[in-house]
């Protein structure tokens, strides 16, 4: 793991600190019989103890003929070539730091020192350090993205030698820039890599068709139209994103733990419940404990919930009251697509059936809830489902017809965003869909990196946007396909 793929086998101890480490382990494993059972948290506290007795020496000397230091231990020194660096504003001098406790006026009645007493000793460290017989000015362009100011004390320094024309300022000033761009292409020369490397194009790879994914979620589907490259990764390269080597309570987990405490809800006595808010605080409290190892975060979530629950308990009122009843929680199903090869799988969060025998689906949303029109073009998932749920792909409750659906809103503002279904809008999705499976079960049909994500700005990315090389291509650029066998 330490080497990568075709590295050296013993990268991991090179070095003096890997030396020490090598040996720290090999002396750990000698005594391996004689240390029992250990938890994972024990060896690692074992481990730590062991490698913090060793010391590293330092391989780097110093040389005797190069000082680094600031401005206030060089003044004991004097040196042949003196090198002022960072002669920028806010770096040389750097700004005063406020004063969170006294204004200027309160110093200045205490007898306190003014803060730009700073800036004057800055300014006899410069005098003192350019003072030196043979001095280098130097200063960055840029910081991070922006540019930079010059320094006072450098913009002065230009001025006067650009006034001095009786004198040979302007001379001066051109040959001290001559010299400095010598030195800067001679650094440049060091740090320019030995050849151009041209940039990846964007990737849009074809992989034969009886490489292609054979099931697909209804998840994915959403995928396959925003980002067919993600899919091409982790279905057909079979890639999976590492999990952290630190668990946090991310989206995700906080999806599905709501998603867990609400069926939890309704199979259990639900409305029916003598004080049905009592009843899912229960389940709410017992789902967390089991999913949630995180205290702050039980209890954050936990408010959120109960937050909701008002809301959520008048919604199931009018269902109820309208004739409507769930007969389905989290089932999941599968559904061959006609015409493709690819089995279409799902799992409806809930199915109501109506006073009238068709059927509504929902879908628990703890985040935001997607558009219509979204839905219609991206976001297939509650119309793809309604199509699995008329072609029986979900027992219960069998075939039905659905008349409506919709996404239950849980954040911070809950919402229902549900409409009623055309007889022939999950047909017609069904039908879209097989056409675009189609498309990609061709072999000159290539899964585009980044083909239609929802923001092209604010590094809206995918899990494998670095695999594709984004970055090295722009989303303006033209895809390559490119034939895989």
């Amino acid at each position: 793991l330490a080497a990568g793929p075709g590295g050296a086998p013993d990268v991991l101890w090179s070095r003096e600190a890997g030396a020490e480490a090598l040996a720290a382990m090999t002396e750990l494993a000698r005594a391996a019989d004689a240390g029992g059972t250990v938890t994972p948290a024990e060896y690692r506290a074992l481990v730590a103890a062991l490698l913090s007795e060793r010391a590293v020496p330092d391989p780097v000397t110093g040389r005797a003929d190069l000082r680094i230091l600031g401005p206030r231990e060089a003044r004991t020194l004097c040196a042949g070539i003196v090198v002022i660096a960072g002669l920028n504003e806010g770096v040389w001098p750097a700004q005063p730091p406020p004063d969170a406790w006294l204004s200027r006026p309160l110093r200045r009645a205490a007898g306190l020192l003014s803060p730009e007493r700073s800036i004057g000793l800055s300014a006899h460290d410069f005098q003192i350090a350019a003072a030196a017989p043979h001095v280098v000015l130097t200063r960055a362009l840029r910081d991070a993205d922006a540019a930079t100011v010059p320094s006072r004390w450098l913009n002065r320094l230009v001025t006067l030698l650009g006034g001095l024309a009786d004198t040979g300022g302007p001379e001066a000033l051109a040959a001290m820039r001559a010299r400095g761009a010598l030195l800067m292409a001679r650094a440049g020369a060091l740090a320019a890599p030995p050849g151009r490397i041209a940039p990846a194009r964007r990737p849009a790879p074809c992989p034969p068709p009886e490489a292609r994914p054979r099931r697909l979620s209804v998840t994915e589907v959403q995928t396959l139209i925003r980002d067919p490259y993600a899919v091409y990764a982790a279905r057909v390269l079979r890639l999976r994103p590492l999990e952290p080597l630190r668990a946090e309570p991310d989206a995700r987990l906080r999806g599905q733990a709501s998603h867990r405490v609400f069926e939890a809800f309704l199979r259990q006595e639900g409305l029916s419940a003598p004080d049905p808010a009592a009843a899912f605080r229960l389940c709410l409290d017992r789902v967390l404990a089991e999913d949630v190892p995180w205290p702050a975060a039980r209890a954050i979530w936990s408010a959120r919930l109960m937050r909701v629950l008002p809301w959520f308990l008048a919604g199931e009122s009018r269902r109820t009251a309208a004739g409507q009843r769930p007969v389905a929680l989290e089932v999941a199903g599968a559904l061959p697509v006609a015409g493709t090869a690819v089995t279409l799988t799902g799992k409806a969060d809930r199915i109501d059936l109506l006073p009238d025998g068709r059927a509504a689906l929902y879908d628990y949303k703890t985040g935001t809830v997607p558009g219509e029109a979204e839905q219609r073009h991206f976001d297939r998932q509650l119309l793809l489902l309604a199509a699995m749920a008329e072609a029986g792909a979900f027992i219960p409750p069998g075939p039905v017809t659905v008349a409506r659906v919709g996404h239950i809103g849980l954040g911070s503002s809950p919402a229902l965003a549900e409409r009623d279904l055309p007889d022939d809008e999950p047909g017609a999705t069904l039908a879209g869909l097989a056409r675009l499976l189609s498309d990609f079960a061709r072999g000159d049909q290539g899964y585009q990196s980044r083909r239609a994500v929802k923001s092209r700005q604010g590094g809206d990315g995918g899990d494998y946007d670095h695999l594709a090389r984004h970055g090295e291509w722009s989303d303006a650029d033209a895809a390559a396909p490119e034939t895989l066998t």
